[in-house]
């Protein structure tokens, strides 16, 4: 995406673009799903990776940075629920361990910067 002088503080973050890719994989991987978890799990899933970008959008519209690093503590919570997830989706064969390698690959990504910017913003997450 071309930077524009008109982006949202979010739009210029790393780690937000990190955490669109990973609602894609897991959109993409959670359609293979079988379809009597799609109700439960695959909302889970997705509910808790669409939270982790939502998260880093609205926390970086607040008005200081203590709040929004309070966003980003919440946008790692939801990471660590995904991560969780898909431990349980490679365990019942729903992901190959391609596809989990992959999307923890990605998840080890965003912890690493959700931390670096929390730690910029004077907080110090735990990890």
């Amino acid at each position: 995406m071309k930077e524009s002088s008109k982006a949202f503080r979010f739009e210029k973050l790393d780690v937000w673009h990190d955490a669109r890719r990973l609602n894609r994989l897991v959109y993409q991987c959670t359609r293979r799903f079988p379809e009597n978890e799609h109700f439960g799990f695959v909302n889970q899933i997705r509910r808790a990776s669409v939270s982790i970008s939502s998260n880093i959008a609205e926390g970086s519209g607040r008005n200081s940075d203590p709040d929004f690093a309070r966003f980003l503590e919440i946008a790692y919570g939801s990471l660590m629920e995904v991560v969780s997830q898909l431990f349980l989706a490679l365990d019942e064969k729903y992901l190959s361990q391609d596809d989990f390698t992959e999307i923890m690959d990605l998840t080890h990504l965003i912890a690493a910067r959700l931390s670096s910017l929390s730690k910029s913003l004077g907080r110090n997450p735990k990890r």
